[in-house]
């Protein structure tokens, strides 16, 4: 992409109310626009990260043996009555009638539709287990809106249910999901730590929370520095074989957020040398709920004596747009963005130090049309801007590599090469250095 023809609205002030560095960012660098509060516009650059974000927890869903599908986001309220939740959800809810006078809303979560399209499409345990995953938007009327898109109205989320005849194979279910999302947040480029969580008046301990560690998470956490150090499971692991070995690894040291933290047993538990107490930011939750919704609804099937069983469900959710937030939180630095590889708008910032200049538009030329050929990502600022604005714009914008070409540099035959994440700048020959970063580029996408 020529940066020419992009939409690229950078601000030089940050907007007063931002104060953390993933919305301060995500506003100068201008990947989203406030349209309300909590609400955003996704412009080109962020469109383009959350696109890559979904798709990696898309993959790592699939790649679980969940199927994925589309709900709406308007839903009738007759169905939240079935569960009992429409009244008990609160002003987080978004309720709105119809020019019928028919009550709808506009869906926080998706329980009760998707217990309700169970129910219409399976009627034997034979036909068991299942799980429906879908990517959608969704709305809650937070009371305070704050952090940009860590804390929003509106926000892309992915949610997937299971269902199963009995609690047994629901587990299987549930570490399924568990290690999808240790996969899922580690090709992202995160740490995620599972914690236990809160499983309300439903009991029993299958509820965990993914927190990534940082500086302006909203919870505070405590863990045992072993977890940090654990590996994440291959992508060639076996998700129909038996998952309890790597839950009871990540699950064996203590972890837990702030409302689960039991102090003594910290201290008791865990060396001193090993305790971790620090903030962090919930990116996904997973949770077996057993017949909450099943029994009120009557989502039951055929038993092997042909009686009915009311299904056990379980559900499990990952903030896609949430991510982007937390994932600038981690890899940023005073200039702006340090996008991994995986999820950069772009993998090349490509400048051109004299656009006009015979020689500099030729070379680049040739280096954009090597690295799309190989399926690198470029944006390629071909303006007429200062070198200075050039710099500090694709530092911001936080491209993982440069590639800088002016006329000094090609009277030796030179390109230069800065490495966004530690910064690191080298010279390489012109015609070299388009295979050079291709190589770089393409060795970090193969963790996939």
């Amino acid at each position: 992409m020529r940066l020419s023809r992009y939409y690229l609205p950078l601000l030089k002030e940050t907007p007063a109310d931002a104060q953390i560095a993933s919305h301060r960012l995500m506003l100068r660098a201008g990947m989203i626009r406030q349209e309300g509060a909590g609400i955003y516009a996704w412009l080109p650059l962020g469109f383009r990260v959350l696109k890559k974000i979904e798709q990696i927890v898309r993959e790592e869903q699939n790649r679980a043996g969940a199927v994925e599908m589309l709900m709406p986001t308007i839903q009738s309220a007759e169905l939240w009555r079935e569960s009992g939740r429409y009244d008990a959800y609160g002003k987080e809810m978004l309720r709105i009638r119809d020019r019928a006078d028919r009550e709808m809303l506009f869906g926080p979560t998706n329980e009760e539709m998707i217990t309700e399209i169970f129910r219409a499409g399976i009627r034997s345990y034979k036909d068991l287990p299942k799980l429906l995953y879908h990517i959608q938007w969704k709305f809650r009327d937070e009371i305070r809106p704050r952090f940009g898109v860590m804390r929003g109205r509106e926000f892309l989320m992915k949610d997937t249910y299971s269902f199963d005849i009995d609690e047994a194979s629901a587990r299987q279910s549930y570490n399924k999901m568990f290690v999808a999302y240790l996969r899922t947040f580690a090709r992202l480029g995160l740490k995620s730590i599972p914690m236990r969580a809160d499983t309300g008046p439903i009991g029993g301990d299958l509820s965990h929370e993914f927190i990534v560690l940082a500086e302006t998470g909203e919870s505070a956490v405590f863990c045992d520095r072993r977890l940090v150090d654990l590996e994440t499971p291959a992508k060639d692991i076996d998700f129909d074989g038996d998952l309890q070995p790597v839950i009871d690894q990540f699950t064996s040291h203590y972890a837990a957020t702030d409302e689960m933290h039991d102090a003594a047993g910290f201290e008791e538990n865990v060396d001193e040398q090993n305790r971790v107490s620090a903030r962090g930011i919930e990116v996904g939750h997973i949770f077996f709920f057993g017949d909450k919704y099943s029994t009120p609804m009557k989502a039951v099937v055929a038993g092997p004596d042909g009686g009915e069983i009311p299904v056990q469900m379980g559900s499990y959710g990952v903030g896609v747009s949430r991510l982007m937030g937390a994932i600038i939180e981690a890899y940023h630095d005073d200039d702006g963005c340090k996008w991994p590889v995986p999820v950069a708008p772009y993998h090349v910032g490509l400048v051109n130090l004299r656009a006009g200049d015979e020689a500099c538009d030729a070379a680049c030329e040739k280096i954009y049309a090597a690295l799309e050929a190989k399926g690198v990502e470029v944006l390629y600022d071909d303006t007429g801007a200062r070198p200075g604005e050039k710099f500090a714009r694709m530092d911001l914008i936080g491209l993982p590599y440069q590639i800088v070409i002016g006329p000094r540099g090609l009277e030796k035959g030179e390109a230069e090469v800065k490495s966004r994440v530690d910064g690191v700048r080298e010279t390489a020959p012109v015609g070299e250095v388009s295979a050079r970063v291709a190589n770089a580029v393409l060795e970090a996408l193969q963790y996939a």
